[in-house]
């Protein structure tokens, strides 16, 4: 592949928790670089267009694996998605210089002509706070929007972040999205969220909701990338009933997935029956 010669490839290299990923697509933009490989993810600008996150393995030895691409498949879909975008640079974002330069060895890419360090980005201040929230909070920033990788990390405690700053006077905006997680492999251990948190959250939404008059049934099915949920309810006379029953599964999902950080994989609703009472008052809060 002769255009593989022409790539530029650019290394960010710092310390893990020092902030690479918080930082990388700024430094990516001041460099003219719209490719990123981080953690074994290929990402163009703000969308994830190859590869799967290290930050998914259940221990750091088997994220450093990852982030590697030392397995035939992990390299070969990053190889053909290079080919298929044929970018003119790339910037690897890694924890050595001896990282760096096996991925870009693994991945048959040029050699690095370029490695920028984090002390030439962040302060040591910033950087000590980076490294306090990673060990006191567990936490992990992915360089793309949430929306981008929410069905991946289902129950990860992942939440958007918006970064918006000026380059000086005439100069565009830097913006970007990211997403914080705490992966699995966090020293404050796996969560789980047990079948009645599931149940109470969406019987209170019940006795919030006027149509509603409550839940009568509820099954739950966990999957890797979010539960499924079915449900039955008991409407109140008087209330369209399809129109009911959307309204309040729209406002399941939307409040379970806030509450819960996980994903909601299917969710089904079904009337039960209906009850004839006086007047059902919406309580606010």
């Amino acid at each position: 592949m002769w255009f593989l010669n022409n790539i530029r490839v650019y290394a960010f290299v710092g310390p893990s928790g020092t902030g690479k990923s918080y930082r990388a697509q700024y430094v990516a933009g001041e460099n003219n670089i719209s490719y990123i490989i981080d953690d074994g993810l290929f990402i163009k600008e703000n969308e994830v267009i190859a590869g799967c996150s290290a930050k998914k393995a259940p221990t750091k030895i088997e994220t450093v694996k990852h982030a590697l691409f030392q397995t035939e498949e992990e390299r070969k879909e990053i190889m053909a998605a290079i080919k298929k975008y044929k970018p003119e640079a790339i910037m690897i974002l890694g924890t050595s210089d001896n990282m760096v330069h096996k991925i870009a060895e693994n991945l048959g890419l040029p050699k690095i002509s370029k490695i920028i360090r984090i002390n030439e980005i962040a302060t040591e201040e910033e950087m000590q706070t980076a490294r306090r929230i990673r060990v006191t909070e567990g936490k992990h920033v992915i360089p793309v929007p949430t929306f981008e990788i929410k069905k991946d990390f289902s129950g990860y405690i992942l939440d958007p972040l918006q970064i918006f700053k000026s380059k000086g006077l005439g100069k565009d905006p830097y913006v970007s999205e990211k997403s914080i997680i705490r992966p699995t492999f966090s020293y404050l251990g796996n969560f789980t969220i047990s079948d009645q948190v599931f149940r109470q959250i969406i019987e209170y939404l019940a006795y919030k909701t006027p149509a509603i008059f409550k839940l009568a049934k509820m099954r739950l099915t966990k999957y890797e990338e979010g539960p499924s949920i079915y449900m039955e309810v008991i409407v109140v006379y008087g209330y369209n009933i399809r129109e009911s029953l959307n309204e309040f599964k729209d406002k399941c999902k939307k409040e379970i997935e806030k509450l819960t950080a996980m994903n909601i994989r299917n969710m089904e609703i079904v009337a039960r029956g209906i009850e004839v009472v006086e007047k059902k008052e919406e309580n606010e809060e």
